[in-house]
């Protein structure tokens, strides 16, 4: 049994996948396992998976649903109940890992609390030159003043996410303020997600559902928050930003008013 399962939420992108699929290959901590939680990907994308699922050093689960729209959370579920290991970290499809994310968050790990790291945004001219031999070979990793430069042209933003830093001291420092969760880059004991019976799957567009509520619930049930900003970096692939409707805004303030850490829309239906 590994001692992480890795989550990744994936929607037809293969080539952004190979690409994150490379990074999670290149990592210097090796004992996890990945599962792709497919959100209804098309057969010939699946195809390709089954294809290149066993050109890396570690395992690959494939779990799929048909695809009704945006169920992320649904499928991030079966994800769940699949995970081999009892600590899950969860990954979107489109974010590269620092080659200790893994790392970073294994050794981070605390009872009743869930980890969450910060991402530098890649540009386009940034995200279009990448492959996953650079990607493994560590190319983000080294290319820190690049990403800096390409911040001046309002192209790449947050670089200083990217900053890696190994002191204790300066960790703290950094991360003495509450920041909120980020669902592409948290971690969590699988009994902690497990107690709050799962995402919610009423959410059924991005933002909100996947981190928001995550965090809401967490912390009505007692499971802290803590930062590992500049410990946990991500890499996010370029893309045009999806719509946030007004459905997960009502739907959040309905179950604010519930008070209610264990959501009857999750894992067990009740």
């Amino acid at each position: 049994m590994s001692s992480v399962s890795i989550i990744i939420s994936f929607y037809n992108n293969i080539h952004y996948l190979k690409i994150l699929l490379a990074g999670f290959d290149a990592q210097s901590f090796k004992d996890f396992e990945v599962i792709i939680a497919d959100d209804g990907s098309r057969k010939e994308v699946i195809k390709q998976l089954d294809e290149i699922k066993n050109d890396y050093s570690f395992p690959i689960k494939h779990i799929w649903h048909e695809d009704k729209g945006f169920r992320k959370n649904k499928i991030y579920n079966r994800a769940i109940m699949e995970a081999g290991s009892g600590y899950l970290i969860f990954v979107d499809g489109d974010c590269v890992p620092h080659k200790d994310f893994v790392k970073e968050h294994f050794l981070n790990k605390e009872n009743n609390c869930c980890l969450t790291g910060r991402r530098v945004n890649l540009s386009g001219r940034i995200t279009i030159g990448l492959t996953p031999v650079k990607v493994k070979a560590g190319y983000l990793d080294r290319s820190l003043v690049k990403l800096f430069m390409d911040s001046l042209l309002n192209a790449t933003s947050s670089a200083e996410k990217g900053i890696y830093i190994k002191n204790k001291f300066l960790r703290k420092l950094f991360n003495k303020k509450k920041r909120g969760l980020l669902g592409c880059n948290m971690s969590i004991h699988k009994e902690d997600v497990l107690a709050i019976n799962g995402f919610d799957e009423r959410y059924e567009a991005p933002s909100i559902g996947e981190d928001t509520d995550i965090q809401y619930r967490l912390e009505l049930a007692g499971v802290k928050i803590k930062s590992l900003n500049n410990i946990a970096i991500q890499y996010h692939l370029y893309h045009k930003l999806l719509p946030r409707p007004q459905e997960n805004l009502d739907l959040f303030e309905q179950v604010k008013k519930e008070r209610r850490y264990f959501t009857p829309y999750g894992i067990k239906k009740t």
